[in-house]
């Protein structure tokens, strides 16, 4: 089984039809979904496999509401009640590019996540807004020591430069090199703003994470692979006819590259199998596939 430490919220995907008019009205298409990047992962890794999301939803019907779609949709689902659920509202512009504004509400306020929760966990996966915030910060790393403990591998995407910005970059690195996770995540931009990556190729000055294999997207680029111990190496990315929401497209591309890394250790495989999973997001609004 898969597990997932994250977020669990309600988005508010909005369509723009063109450039905000500020003082005035945009048109635009409004969908209510159910969002956040650690359920989105969730419900792409449950077409593959058990799946286990883990996080905390307000003690409100708007918790209650998602913790019932992901379970629809074959998550087993843990979670903590504090506080309220929250939203992120999520602006897309013509070429499908994301603007987000985030309220976590209750996903910052994870506190408990017993030993029965991870125990039976091959991976376990974590986006990286699981860290920012507390209690969810230490609760979440602490989770991943337990995990480890149990026998379980390690993911972690890096989920945003905004996030990373308010976080730290430093502060980040210096959590991975002791959290050691198997397998980090991470577009161009975010692996630029760690270090990790430079001008669309690994250089010579990056940043290095001995342990962890880094996974780095460049939408419609080749996947950059560095593994410990090998040259880091490109798989192409086949085309997409119709690119209108890139909403979730990280967060499938990690299902189901984490989903056949686990089955069959061959990176190459689980960089195509993450590509396909992404394609199904983007032409429909937010991260749910058509």
């Amino acid at each position: 089984m898969i597990g997932i430490i994250g977020d669990l919220v309600e988005d508010t995907v909005v369509w723009l039809s063109g450039p905000i008019e500020h003082g005035t009205d945009t048109e635009s298409r409004i969908f209510h979904t159910r969002g956040g990047s650690g359920a989105n992962v969730a419900t792409s890794a449950a077409r593959f496999g058990a799946t286990r999301f883990i996080g905390c939803v307000g003690a409100d019907a708007r918790g209650d509401a998602l913790v019932a779609t992901l379970e629809a949709d074959g998550v087993d689902v843990r979670v903590n009640r504090h506080g309220s659920t929250g939203t992120i509202v999520i602006l897309i512009d013509a070429e499908g590019e994301r603007t987000m504004l985030p309220d976590r509400g209750a996903s910052v306020l994870l506190d408990e996540v017993p030993d029965a929760w991870l125990n039976d966990l091959r991976l376990l996966h974590v986006p990286a807004y699981a860290f920012h915030g507390e209690p969810t910060g230490i609760t979440t790393a602490d989770a991943i020591r337990r995990a480890r403990s149990f026998g379980a591998r390690i993911s972690v995407d890096a989920s945003s430069t905004g996030m990373l910005a308010r976080y730290g970059a430093r502060r980040f690195l210096d959590l991975m090199a002791e959290l050691r996770p198997d397998v980090l995540l991470a577009n161009a931009e975010e692996a630029a703003c760690l270090g990790l990556w430079w001008s669309g190729a690994p250089g010579p000055d990056r940043v290095a994470l001995p342990d962890t294999i880094v996974v780095v997207k460049h939408g419609a680029d080749p996947t950059w692979v560095d593994a410990p111990g090998a040259d880091p190496f490109a798989i192409p990315v086949p085309p997409v006819r119709e690119v209108r929401d890139l909403t979730g497209a990280g967060d499938a591309f990690a299902a189901g590259f984490l989903s056949t890394y686990m089955e069959t250790d061959d990176l190459t495989k689980a960089c195509a199998t993450g590509h396909a999973a992404a394609a199904r997001v983007l032409t429909s609004p937010g991260s749910a596939p058509l």
